[in-house]
């Protein structure tokens, strides 16, 4: 079953099951979905998909800092939820420890030496850890290991 297929059957038994927010959740996936697909006039593969899921997870991360700041904890709770349910869509996340293994490994194989190398280090990290780790906690274990 395609990611695409799972959504639909996911957002069917929300629907049945009156889960407000994990019906809300998967329709605003699926209109990023249907508008990338407009867009660039062609079917977006479960990669494609995958893209776009972490995407929102990232959007969603970065609302809840915002959230904090104004002290609107009703929200932070809601945009919670919604990143529980994003998980399910993305491959199990790698762990902090995991992704230093990789991040050490890529230092050597692009044989790295300070930090001005950070970019050819991202570069070679991310394809790596697609949809399983975030950007922003590989730049900050990346910046860790080589100061």
């Amino acid at each position: 079953m395609s990611l695409k297929e799972k959504l639909m059957e996911d957002l069917k038994d929300s629907m049945k099951s009156k889960d407000k927010i994990r019906k809300d959740t998967i329709t605003m996936v699926r209109a990023a979905i249907k508008q990338k697909e407009v867009d660039e006039r062609r079917e977006l593969s479960d990669d494609d998909i995958l893209d776009i899921i972490a995407k929102q997870l990232k959007e969603k991360r970065m609302a809840i800092e915002e959230f904090k700041k104004g002290q609107r904890d009703d929200l932070v709770k809601l945009t919670e939820q919604e990143i529980d349910i994003l998980l399910n869509y993305l491959p199990e996340q790698l762990t902090e420890e995991e992704v230093e293994k990789i991040v050490f490994e890529t230092i050597k194989e692009v044989n790295a030496k300070s930090i001005k190398d950070i970019g050819i280090i991202m570069k070679a990290v991310m394809p790596k850890v697609k949809g399983r780790a975030d950007g922003n906690i590989v730049n900050k274990i990346v910046r860790k290991i080589l100061n």
